[in-house]
């Protein structure tokens, strides 16, 4: 990869985040890594790593350790701007998203999301899947027409409390 990576911090969804987080990226490119090569590192799943980079989650003091470790960043540059006086914010940002591959997931809500709801309440009864308590995997399945990007939601199912 290469020696001189840069993220224009200037932009979305950089912008809002520490500076800390366009150096957790650069340091990523530089090294040649893959969410899945950090995710293996400090003992987490590759997209909840996407995410922290993102600013979507929350690292643990030994996990922001570990990242530094992986990352070759002094741990007290991490710790003092995503450490325990930090939180995330989890959201999307502005809707519809603009981005083309988010527009397409928001979009898949938009034709399937009756249809996912009916059936999850068939299935389950009246409630939620919390994305929460959520493991989310994304594969890539080879085929001749070309390859597909198979997108698992695995989340608890919440039901709605009645009083």
């Amino acid at each position: 990869m290469s020696q001189s990576a840069a993220v224009p911090s200037n932009n979305r969804p950089y912008e809002e985040l520490p500076p800390i987080i366009a150096a957790l990226f650069e340091a990523k490119a530089r090294k040649g890594l893959t969410f899945d090569d950090v995710a293996k590192a400090i003992g987490r799943d590759e997209i909840w790593v996407a995410a922290a980079f993102y600013g979507q989650a929350k690292l643990a003091p030994d996990e922001l350790e570990a990242l530094a470790r992986v990352l070759d960043i002094p741990s007290a540059n991490i710790q003092s701007q995503i450490g325990s006086h930090w939180w995330p914010n989890r959201g999307l940002g502005p809707m519809p998203p603009t981005d083309p591959v988010l527009y397409r997931l928001y979009e898949s809500v938009l034709v399937y999301g009756h249809a996912i709801k009916a059936v999850i309440h068939e299935k389950f009864g009246d409630g939620i899947m919390s994305m929460i308590d959520c493991k989310v995997n994304v594969t890539k399945k080879p085929d001749p027409k070309g390859d597909r990007v198979v997108l698992t939601f695995d989340g608890k199912f919440l039901p709605y409390a009645k009083w």
